[in-house]
């Protein structure tokens, strides 16, 4: 029964989740800046090569 207790009582699964979660909320931000960005440099090269023709 002392090992039953023992196993709830421990918190270090708990921990490595929320690390994982923190991990996972700041990729998913990384790629929604990266996505924006991407997407902005595409609009500004497209207008410099249509400047140059």
């Amino acid at each position: 029964m002392s090992t039953i207790k023992r196993f709830f009582r421990d918190e270090k699964g708990a921990t490595a989740i929320e690390y994982g979660l923190i991990a996972a909320g700041i990729s998913v931000a990384i790629i929604g800046v990266v996505v924006g960005v991407g997407s902005g440099l595409n609009t500004t090269f497209t207008s410099v090569q249509n400047a140059l023709k």
